[in-house]
Protein backbone atom coordinates (compact mmCIF):
# COMPACT_ATOMS: atom_id res chain seq x y z
CA UNK A 1 0.00 0.00 0.00
CA UNK A 2 1.38 3.48 -0.60
CA UNK A 3 2.57 5.65 1.97
CA UNK A 4 -0.35 8.30 1.62
CA UNK A 5 -3.16 5.57 2.19
CA UNK A 6 -1.25 4.59 5.08
CA UNK A 7 -0.79 7.70 6.32
CA UNK A 8 -4.80 8.47 5.56
CA UNK A 9 -5.78 5.33 7.31
CA UNK A 10 -4.03 6.19 10.43
CA UNK A 11 -5.16 9.93 10.85
CA UNK A 12 -8.63 8.80 10.06
CA UNK A 13 -8.49 5.91 12.67
CA UNK A 14 -7.43 8.20 15.49
CA UNK A 15 -9.81 10.42 14.75
CA UNK A 16 -12.55 7.97 15.01
CA UNK A 17 -11.17 6.74 17.83
CA UNK A 18 -11.76 9.46 19.79
CA UNK A 19 -14.84 11.02 17.92
CA UNK A 20 -17.03 7.66 19.12
CA UNK A 21 -17.35 8.57 22.87
CA UNK A 22 -17.33 12.70 22.17
CA UNK A 23 -20.03 11.36 19.47
CA UNK A 24 -21.57 9.43 21.95
CA UNK A 25 -22.09 12.10 24.53
CA UNK A 26 -23.14 14.86 21.74
CA UNK A 27 -26.12 12.06 20.86
CA UNK A 28 -27.07 11.68 24.42
CA UNK A 29 -26.95 15.77 24.85
CA UNK A 30 -28.32 16.75 22.06
CA UNK A 31 -25.42 18.71 21.13
CA UNK A 32 -25.34 17.82 17.35
CA UNK A 33 -25.73 21.84 16.32
CA UNK A 34 -22.64 22.76 18.64
CA UNK A 35 -20.44 20.52 17.02
CA UNK A 36 -21.71 22.08 13.55
CA UNK A 37 -21.12 25.46 15.45
CA UNK A 38 -17.38 24.29 15.90
CA UNK A 39 -17.01 22.83 12.59
CA UNK A 40 -18.08 26.35 10.89
CA UNK A 41 -15.66 28.32 13.22
CA UNK A 42 -12.62 26.75 12.08
CA UNK A 43 -12.90 28.09 8.65
CA UNK A 44 -12.02 31.84 10.63
CA UNK A 45 -9.34 30.26 12.01
CA UNK A 46 -8.07 28.69 8.89
CA UNK A 47 -8.66 32.19 7.49
CA UNK A 48 -6.81 34.20 10.49
CA UNK A 49 -3.77 31.56 9.98
CA UNK A 50 -3.61 32.60 6.06
CA UNK A 51 -4.00 36.31 7.23
CA UNK A 52 -1.22 36.32 10.01
CA UNK A 53 0.79 33.70 8.59
CA UNK A 54 0.16 31.68 11.53
CA UNK A 55 0.09 27.49 11.58
CA UNK A 56 -3.14 26.56 10.36
CA UNK A 57 -3.35 23.54 13.13
CA UNK A 58 -2.76 25.81 15.40
CA UNK A 59 -5.53 28.76 14.17
CA UNK A 60 -7.99 26.41 13.58
CA UNK A 61 -7.50 25.12 17.35
CA UNK A 62 -7.28 28.72 18.86
CA UNK A 63 -10.72 29.44 17.13
CA UNK A 64 -12.56 26.36 18.49
CA UNK A 65 -11.19 27.00 21.56
CA UNK A 66 -12.16 30.50 21.95
CA UNK A 67 -15.69 29.29 20.00
CA UNK A 68 -16.30 26.59 22.64
CA UNK A 69 -15.64 28.83 25.66
CA UNK A 70 -17.60 31.96 24.55
CA UNK A 71 -21.19 29.49 23.82
CA UNK A 72 -20.27 28.26 27.26
CA UNK A 73 -20.21 32.07 28.44
CA UNK A 74 -23.50 32.79 26.33
CA UNK A 75 -25.17 29.79 27.27
CA UNK A 76 -25.55 30.95 30.76
CA UNK A 77 -27.52 34.16 30.18
CA UNK A 78 -31.73 33.74 29.98
CA UNK A 79 -32.48 35.99 27.14
CA UNK A 80 -31.65 34.25 24.26
CA UNK A 81 -32.69 30.28 23.42
CA UNK A 82 -29.05 27.56 22.99
CA UNK A 83 -30.16 27.42 19.61
CA UNK A 84 -30.99 30.82 18.21
CA UNK A 85 -26.85 31.60 20.14
CA UNK A 86 -25.15 28.58 18.24
CA UNK A 87 -27.46 29.71 15.37
CA UNK A 88 -25.85 33.21 15.23
CA UNK A 89 -22.37 31.95 16.09
CA UNK A 90 -22.30 29.19 13.76
CA UNK A 91 -23.63 31.19 10.18
CA UNK A 92 -21.44 34.31 12.23
CA UNK A 93 -18.23 32.54 12.40
CA UNK A 94 -18.38 31.16 8.69
CA UNK A 95 -19.27 34.18 6.81
CA UNK A 96 -16.48 36.10 8.86
CA UNK A 97 -14.00 33.06 7.76
CA UNK A 98 -14.96 33.26 3.99
CA UNK A 99 -14.72 37.20 4.06
CA UNK A 100 -10.95 36.62 5.80
CA UNK A 101 -10.32 34.62 3.32
CA UNK A 102 -10.75 36.95 0.84
CA UNK A 103 -8.30 39.39 2.34
CA UNK A 104 -5.49 37.09 1.91
CA UNK A 105 -3.43 38.57 -0.94
CA UNK A 106 -1.64 36.57 -3.33
CA UNK A 107 -2.51 33.26 -2.65
CA UNK A 108 -5.38 31.23 -3.67
CA UNK A 109 -7.17 29.23 -1.44
CA UNK A 110 -8.76 26.13 -2.67
CA UNK A 111 -11.67 26.29 0.10
CA UNK A 112 -13.14 22.84 -1.34
CA UNK A 113 -10.38 20.97 0.67
CA UNK A 114 -10.78 23.30 3.69
CA UNK A 115 -14.91 22.00 3.32
CA UNK A 116 -14.81 18.60 2.38
CA UNK A 117 -11.16 17.54 3.42
CA UNK A 118 -8.40 16.27 1.95
CA UNK A 119 -7.28 13.30 3.89
CA UNK A 120 -4.96 12.17 1.11
CA UNK A 121 -2.79 14.53 1.30
CA UNK A 122 -1.88 14.25 5.17
CA UNK A 123 1.96 14.73 5.71
CA UNK A 124 4.10 12.93 8.13
CA UNK A 125 3.73 16.57 10.47
CA UNK A 126 -0.41 16.29 9.68
CA UNK A 127 -0.17 13.22 11.28
CA UNK A 128 1.67 13.89 14.73
CA UNK A 129 -0.46 16.97 15.12
CA UNK A 130 -3.57 14.21 14.59
CA UNK A 131 -2.17 11.71 16.87
CA UNK A 132 -0.99 14.35 19.77
CA UNK A 133 -4.47 15.97 19.57
CA UNK A 134 -6.58 12.95 19.60
CA UNK A 135 -4.73 11.52 22.38
CA UNK A 136 -5.19 14.78 24.60
CA UNK A 137 -8.91 14.97 23.53
CA UNK A 138 -9.08 10.82 24.69
CA UNK A 139 -7.43 11.21 27.80
CA UNK A 140 -9.80 13.87 28.83
CA UNK A 141 -12.47 11.93 27.52
CA UNK A 142 -11.51 9.09 30.21
CA UNK A 143 -10.71 12.19 32.90
CA UNK A 144 -14.30 13.18 32.95
CA UNK A 145 -16.16 9.88 31.85
CA UNK A 146 -17.91 9.34 34.83
CA UNK A 147 -19.28 13.62 35.90
CA UNK A 148 -19.90 13.62 32.03
CA UNK A 149 -21.99 10.32 32.11
CA UNK A 150 -23.76 11.20 35.55
CA UNK A 151 -24.96 15.00 34.25
CA UNK A 152 -25.98 13.48 30.66
CA UNK A 153 -27.83 11.06 33.15
CA UNK A 154 -29.78 13.79 35.49
CA UNK A 155 -28.45 17.30 35.81
CA UNK A 156 -29.99 18.41 38.80
CA UNK A 157 -28.85 14.93 40.44
CA UNK A 158 -25.31 15.24 39.52
CA UNK A 159 -24.90 18.30 41.31
CA UNK A 160 -27.12 17.62 44.22
CA UNK A 161 -23.90 14.71 44.42
CA UNK A 162 -20.98 17.51 44.47
CA UNK A 163 -20.30 17.03 40.29
CA UNK A 164 -19.19 20.66 39.14
CA UNK A 165 -21.79 20.48 36.11
CA UNK A 166 -20.55 23.97 34.20
CA UNK A 167 -17.26 23.19 34.69
CA UNK A 168 -17.84 19.62 32.71
CA UNK A 169 -19.86 20.64 30.71
CA UNK A 170 -17.44 23.50 29.46
CA UNK A 171 -14.87 20.49 29.43
CA UNK A 172 -16.89 18.20 26.74
CA UNK A 173 -17.10 21.48 24.67
CA UNK A 174 -13.62 22.36 24.96
CA UNK A 175 -12.47 18.22 23.95
CA UNK A 176 -14.79 18.55 20.55
CA UNK A 177 -13.56 21.82 19.87
CA UNK A 178 -9.96 19.76 19.65
CA UNK A 179 -11.04 16.88 17.77
CA UNK A 180 -13.15 19.42 15.31
CA UNK A 181 -9.52 20.89 14.88
CA UNK A 182 -7.57 17.96 14.65
CA UNK A 183 -10.21 17.04 11.97
CA UNK A 184 -10.69 19.17 10.08
CA UNK A 185 -8.25 18.35 7.09
CA UNK A 186 -9.46 14.40 7.27
CA UNK A 187 -13.05 15.12 6.59
CA UNK A 188 -13.51 18.88 5.90
CA UNK A 189 -15.55 21.41 8.06
CA UNK A 190 -18.28 20.69 6.98
CA UNK A 191 -18.66 16.68 7.48
CA UNK A 192 -16.84 16.78 11.01
CA UNK A 193 -19.55 16.54 12.93
CA UNK A 194 -21.15 13.61 10.83
CA UNK A 195 -18.10 11.37 11.46
CA UNK A 196 -18.88 11.66 15.37
CA UNK A 197 -22.52 11.69 15.19
CA UNK A 198 -23.53 9.58 12.66
CA UNK A 199 -21.41 6.07 14.03
CA UNK A 200 -22.89 6.91 17.58
CA UNK A 201 -26.48 7.03 16.27
CA UNK A 202 -25.96 3.83 14.51
CA UNK A 203 -24.38 2.45 17.82
CA UNK A 204 -26.98 3.46 20.06
CA UNK A 205 -29.13 0.80 18.37
CA UNK A 206 -26.83 -2.38 18.84
CA UNK A 207 -25.80 -2.52 22.61
CA UNK A 208 -27.00 -1.77 26.73
CA UNK A 209 -24.56 0.40 27.77
CA UNK A 210 -23.28 3.81 27.60
CA UNK A 211 -19.62 2.24 27.44
CA UNK A 212 -20.25 -0.26 24.74
CA UNK A 213 -22.03 2.40 23.11
CA UNK A 214 -18.58 4.57 22.48
CA UNK A 215 -16.73 1.15 21.90
CA UNK A 216 -18.98 0.49 19.04
CA UNK A 217 -19.15 4.00 17.98
CA UNK A 218 -15.37 4.40 17.21
CA UNK A 219 -15.53 0.66 15.39
CA UNK A 220 -17.66 2.36 13.30
CA UNK A 221 -16.42 5.03 12.70
CA UNK A 222 -13.06 3.00 12.08
CA UNK A 223 -14.94 0.68 10.03
CA UNK A 224 -16.48 3.67 7.83
CA UNK A 225 -12.84 5.44 7.11
CA UNK A 226 -11.58 2.16 6.34
CA UNK A 227 -15.00 1.88 3.76
CA UNK A 228 -14.61 5.44 2.57
CA UNK A 229 -10.96 4.90 1.82
CA UNK A 230 -11.38 1.64 -0.04
CA UNK A 231 -14.32 3.24 -2.30
CA UNK A 232 -11.95 6.42 -2.74
CA UNK A 233 -9.31 4.26 -4.45
CA UNK A 234 -11.87 2.26 -6.04
CA UNK A 235 -13.81 4.58 -7.57
CA UNK A 236 -11.74 7.56 -7.41
CA UNK A 237 -14.53 9.55 -5.18
CA UNK A 238 -13.78 12.24 -2.94
CA UNK A 239 -12.25 10.16 0.05
CA UNK A 240 -13.47 12.81 2.57
CA UNK A 241 -17.58 12.15 1.55
CA UNK A 242 -16.78 8.49 0.88
CA UNK A 243 -16.46 7.87 4.67
CA UNK A 244 -19.32 9.96 5.14
CA UNK A 245 -21.10 8.07 3.04
CA UNK A 246 -19.86 4.59 4.53
CA UNK A 247 -21.09 5.16 7.49
CA UNK A 248 -24.28 6.92 6.69
CA UNK A 249 -24.80 3.29 4.93
CA UNK A 250 -24.05 1.34 8.39
CA UNK A 251 -26.51 3.88 10.32
CA UNK A 252 -29.03 2.69 7.55
CA UNK A 253 -28.44 -0.78 7.66
CA UNK A 254 -28.36 -0.84 11.60
CA UNK A 255 -32.24 0.44 11.58
CA UNK A 256 -33.23 -2.92 10.00
CA UNK A 257 -32.06 -4.50 13.70
CA UNK A 258 -34.47 -4.54 16.74
CA UNK A 259 -33.72 -1.62 19.02
CA UNK A 260 -32.17 -3.46 22.48
CA UNK A 261 -31.89 -0.90 24.37
CA UNK A 262 -31.35 3.17 25.25
CA UNK A 263 -28.30 3.58 27.14
CA UNK A 264 -28.36 7.04 28.50
CA UNK A 265 -30.42 10.54 27.41
CA UNK A 266 -33.04 10.31 25.07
Amino acid sequence: MDDFMLRAAGAGLAVALVAGPLGSFIVWRRMAYFGDTLAHSSLLGVALGLLFNVGLNLAVLGVCVTAALLLAALQQQRHLASDTILGILAHSALALGLVAVAFVEGLRVDLTGYLFGDILAISDRDLWWIFGGGALALLGVIALWRPLLCMTIDEELARVEGVPVNWVGVGHMLLVAVVVAVAMKIIGILLITALMIIPAAAARRLVKSPEQMALLASLIGGGAVIGGLAASLQWDTPAGPSIVVVAALTFVVVQLVPHRRVPAGR
